[in-house]
This record gives C-alpha cells, structure tokens and sequence, in this order.
C-alpha cells in the first residue's frame, strides 16, 4: 500500500454519512467513492502530506506515533482526531470544525526551527533515516497544513486525514 497521507476538508453531509456508515467496508467506500472522487484541490480542499505524515505527527507530538499521545490542539493534526475506522489497514481521523480555531492558531505558531528542533529529536523508532533532507521533505509537506485548515474552518468544514496502512 502506499501510506501517503490525504486531508480533506469535508461538509455537515460528508460527515453525516460518515457517521452514518455501518461498518469500515461502508466508510471506506463513502471515502473512496464519495469524498477522495471530487478531489477538491482546486478549491483548497484537500491537502496531500505524502509519506511525511508520519514525521509530521510526531513532531507535532512526543515524537511517538500513536493516536492518544501529545497535547491538543497540535496532536490533532495527523492521528489525534476522533478514529472512525476501526481496522488496522485504514486511518480516517476526524476534526470536526469546533476544533479547527484552536488547532489553526497552534499551526501558525509551528516554524521551521521547531519542526527542524522536534525532527532532531526523534525515537529511534522512526522508521526513515534522520537526516537534512528528510527533515526539509517533513517540512515541505507540513508547510501547507496551516492554510488548509484555516480554509476549511473558515468554510465551516471538518476534516478528516486519511491513509492506507
């Protein structure tokens, strides 16, 4: 599988059905089917981290890589949403938009020196090589989280991230 990691700003009706899935195998497909096929890039939408969700998760929390760890708001980022598939081969986290005020304001106060700081200090549990070059790749991808959720709370959104295992 690929583990590229996808945030999607999604409406009251996305989230009712979400909600509303009966099992993983329906929620997956609402995703799939429903969410992931209007690819609202365009619109600011959808935010892609790639593979570097993970070193950004971890930055952002106590460097481990679990749903529960670090502090909200900024855990809410990647993994520390409510987890509405229960599966082990699928992540869909859930911030809904009463949420999303608090984490933007934490957002905008992450610099490269804090990520570059927190990337330093990494567990050896990481599965990536330290070094420069991966740090920059963490940094890229996160640098456009800040504005994704300002314009999905703005919009009155939620968001889910999402990856495959």
């Amino acid at each position: 599988m690929a583990c590229r990691g996808v945030h999607f700003a999604i409406t009251d009706i996305d989230l009712d059905a979400l909600r509303g899935a009966g099992s993983d195998e329906a929620l997956i497909e609402i995703v799939q089917e429903d969410i992931e096929s209007r690819w609202e890039k365009e619109a600011g939408f959808v935010c892609e981290t790639d593979k570097a969700w993970d070193a950004i998760h971890r930055c952002l929390t106590d460097g481990n890589l679990t749903f529960d760890n670090g502090a909200e708001p900024l855990r809410l980022c990647i993994l520390g949403g409510e987890q509405l598939y229960s599966g082990d081969d699928y992540i869909v986290s859930l911030v809904t938009h009463e949420k999303l005020r608090a984490l933007v304001d934490a957002l905008a106060q992450v610099t490269p020196e804090f990520m570059a700081l927190r990337y330093s200090q990494l567990p050896d549990d990481y599965d990536m090589e330290k070094s420069l070059e991966d740090c920059q790749y963490t940094w890229g991808w996160f640098s456009e989280l800040p504005t994704f959720f300002d314009r999905a709370e703005k919009a009155c959104r939620h968001v889910i991230f999402t990856v495959d295992q």
